[in-house]
């Protein structure tokens, strides 16, 4: 070995980095990826609460980049909430996420409907039903895919 350190945290310091550097990540997410990698619990504490008081790990953070990524994606607010919820982010951060960026529900389910199945018209209670548990799959809500359909059926 050609360099010792004497911080027994440099390695999990230095792993950090190198994950975050790709993306941001949840406190969690990155937790877990360092304890898969086998470092001691105390020094993944340590580098985390480190990370976090230099705001180079923030979950707020996260959840804004997190909720505007699936927008784009044309997620509904129950898919973005369960995905960040899952993630480890606190509710509250993600209901202030969800508010900052103040996206009309409705339209989005519209526009995600348009997306897959055109303006054609919905010829059945079948066809109906299928493409009410596509939109429940993205995330929206019953008042939502109400929406949807009957802007599609116009």
């Amino acid at each position: 070995m050609l360099f010792e350190s004497s911080n027994p945290d440099q390695p999990v310091w230095d792993c950090a980095l190198r994950i975050l550097s790709r993306r941001d990540h949840s406190r969690r997410e990155l937790e877990q990826k360092l304890r898969q990698r086998e470092f001691e619990q105390e020094a993944i504490t340590r580098i985390l609460n480190k990370l976090e008081q230099q705001q180079w790990l923030q979950d707020a953070r996260f959840a804004e980049v997190q909720v505007r990524q699936h927008i784009y994606k044309k997620h509904g607010p129950q898919r973005i909430r369960a995905e960040l919820q899952r993630k480890g982010v606190h509710p509250d951060e993600i209901a202030t996420a969800l508010e900052q960026e103040e996206t009309d529900w409705f339209e989005l389910a519209r526009e995600c409907h348009f997306a897959r199945f055109g303006d054609a018209p919905i010829p059945d209670f079948k066809e109906r039903a299928r493409r009410m548990r596509y939109l429940q799959a993205r995330g929206f809500g019953p008042d939502h895919i109400r929406y949807a359909l009957e802007a599609g059926d116009q």
